[in-house]
């Protein structure tokens, strides 16, 4: 059986979760336990702390596993990242406090508090930065300047909220934009039908969340314009009514611009118009 190693708690882990069950997979925990085995599916889900995951995957313990590129790319574990899952999406960045004139360039020599030193260690390269000491924690890394552990801090960014209410700021370009990624060992793992299939269903339902089905009721005379506000990913489907002057129109859509489509589709005489969810699909 393939073994998956799932984020055992916070929001990937919720979110992983969730991904998976939607994809048909048996995942969910009654409890604490650390492995839950789908047999249905042949698969084994292995419950682990983020921060450990890719270097189960890397050292070839288990086969695939769910963590963020920042957590995968600080372990440096030899993995290969099979797909972005589009949920956990974060920036990693320097933070100084408000009103210092601290900027990216003049922090070489300073102290850097982390929770993501070889992340950091490996973008202090890149930029050319040197002479810095970086001070590695477990977590609550925005109040190490206050405390005076730290002159500036590099940290994984969402909203920006935590770190404004500590009096700080971004300064500079994010290092590396971070989100969810499923991880395997090598991409030699593709060639497994049930990774295959895991990746098939996976991708429906991301792609699946990023539209909408819409069906309506036009005129004839404006079917033309109509396809063009809806092209579906081929053609949109088109049958007869028993009115021999109008259409039914379905076609997909992206559901950011759903109602946007709808108030064009209704003032060019669509009547009817109804937009649905899409579980999952193939494309």
């Amino acid at each position: 059986m393939l073994q998956m190693a799932v984020p055992n708690k916070g929001a990937l882990s919720e979110s992983a979760v969730s991904l998976l069950k939607e994809a048909g997979y048996r995942c969910s925990r009654y409890g604490r336990e650390l492995i839950v085995s789908d047999h249905e599916n042949e698969i084994d889900f292995v419950f682990l702390r983020p921060r450990d995951i890719a270097l189960y995957v890397g050292n070839g313990i288990i086969d695939l596993g769910v963590t963020g590129r920042d957590l995968e790319i600080d372990s440096g574990a030899e993995v290969e990242e099979l797909m972005p899952l589009e949920f956990g999406r974060s920036r990693f960045c320097f933070a100084v406090p408000k009103n210092s004139g601290l900027t990216v360039d003049k922090l070489a020599g300073l102290r850097i508090a982390t929770s993501y030193p070889e992340l950091l260690r490996c973008n202090l390269e890149r930029l050319g930065i040197g002479g810095c000491k970086i001070v590695k924690l477990d977590g609550a890394v925005e109040i190490s300047i206050r405390l005076g552990v730290a002159d500036a801090i590099a940290d994984v960014v969402e909203s920006g909220s935590t770190l404004r209410e500590a009096g700080l700021e971004i300064i500079g370009e994010p290092m590396i934009h971070s989100e969810a990624v499923l991880i395997g060992r090598s991409a030699e793992l593709l060639e497994n039908h049930d990774v295959r299939r895991l990746l098939g269903r996976l991708k429906g339902i991301l792609v699946a969340r990023n539209y909408a089905m819409l069906e309506y009721d036009i005129p004839r005379n404006a079917l033309e314009e109509a396809c063009k506000l809806t092209p579906g990913i081929e053609s949109p489907t088109v049958s007869p009514l028993s009115n021999p002057d109008w259409v039914a129109v379905t076609a997909m859509i992206s559901r950011k611009e759903s109602n946007r489509i709808m108030d064009e589709l209704y003032e060019i005489g669509a009547r009817g118009i109804i937009v649905t969810d899409i579980r999952s699909c193939r494309l």
